[in-house]
C-alpha cells in the first residue's frame, strides 16, 4: 500500500488562517477545512465535495497564494479514481 499524504505544517497554517480569515469565500473555506482536518491523519481522504471546491480554488485567478497552497494540499489527498 502506498503510503498516504498529510498536509504540511505550512499549508496547515495558511488553511488555518483562510478559515479565521472573514473576507474567505465558502469555496475556500471549504478545500481549506479539508486540508486542515489531514495535517496529522493519513488515512483521511478528501471528498468529492472538497475536490471540487479545491479545484475551483485553483483555478480562480483572483484567490490568494495562501488559498491556493491549501487547495493544492487538499486535491493531491484526493483517492485516484480507479479504472476498471
Amino acid at each position: 500500500m502506498a503510503k498516504r499524504k498529510v498536509t504540511g505544517k505550512k499549508a496547515a497554517s495558511q488553511a488555518s488562517k483562510m478559515l479565521r480569515a472573514k473576507s474567505t469565500g465558502s469555496t475556500s473555506k471549504t478545500s481549506a477545512g479539508s486540508a486542515l482536518s489531514q495535517r496529522k491523519a493519513p488515512k483521511k481522504v478528501t471528498s468529492r465535495t472538497a475536490a471540487s471546491s479545491a479545484s475551483k480554488v485553483l483555478r480562480d485567478g483572483r484567490t490568494s497564494v495562501s488559498s491556493k497552497s491549501a487547495a493544492g494540499s487538499a486535491l493531491s489527498q484526493k483517492p485516484k479514481k480507479q479504472v476498471h
